[in-house]
């Protein structure tokens, strides 16, 4: 969708991506038809039929958020404030917004995942805390050694990304709770006060993080539906 912005075509999953669309895709038909031929199993069933359609919704949003920040930040030719031409500008507000938004996107799809994978395995994460993230019902999983299948490569996966997350997450409670984000070095320069003139944050290392954030939340999915899948054919 998003990339009609740019006179693009839209995408067509590949590779990795298209294999982790096959198993939401699976896993949602095979919940239905289990929801339609036993009237025991239909409601929580028919629940997980939609939330893998919701999911499956929210990793093309985050992927095309994660692109489109990308195309913007291509965009921005300067990283003097003050140097910016009034298109850079428009590019560098638009960027901004898919950022932030992908940034989001991706903390909100993982704990919809932790939703359904708590239900789905009764992993009882609730015992643990009533409100719960994706990384409370991982840890739930590691501590407890349940489903360790999964829980492994899911761990894992998480590790390598440790450090992007932790960025991720401060950039995302910071918009959340404090401040625009990306005004955060605006803030820490006029607390220098030292006269310099003002920079962006570094985009390229923004979108870094973005490319290993959509690498860890698509390759979760994976995992999280292929193991899925297999429990519902048991």
């Amino acid at each position: 969708m998003l990339r009609m912005l740019f006179g693009e075509q839209p995408r067509e999953w590949t590779g990795l991506s298209l294999e982790t669309v096959q198993a939401i895709e699976r896993f949602s038909l095979l919940s239905s038809k289990i929801a339609d031929r036993s009237a025991e199993q239909s409601s929580g069933h028919h629940t997980f039929s939609i939330w893998a359609k919701g999911l499956l919704r929210s990793m093309d949003e985050l992927e095309q958020s994660c692109y489109a920040a990308k195309r913007y930040a291509d965009q921005v030719h300067h990283n003097l404030i003050e140097e910016l031409t009034s298109e850079e500008l428009l590019s560098y507000n638009r960027h901004v917004y898919y950022d932030k938004n992908a940034y989001i996107r991706a903390f909100a799809l993982l704990d919809k995942l932790g939703t359904l994978l708590n239900q789905l395995l009764n992993l009882q994460t609730e015992r643990i805390k009533a409100r719960f993230s994706y990384f409370t019902v991982l840890r739930n999983m590691r501590e407890n050694k349940l489903h360790v299948e999964l829980m492994k490569p899911l761990n894992e996966l998480k590790e390598r990304h440790q450090n992007v997350f932790s960025r991720l997450r401060n950039r995302r409670n910071l918009e959340i709770h404090q401040m625009n984000a990306e005004l955060k070095d605006d803030l820490n320069q006029s607390i220098a006060n030292d006269g310099s003139p003002r920079t962006l944050e570094n985009l390229s290392v923004n979108m870094s993080d973005l490319d290993r954030c959509w690498e860890m939340v698509h390759g979760t999915l994976n995992l999280s539906f292929r193991y899925a899948c297999k429990q519902l054919q048991r």
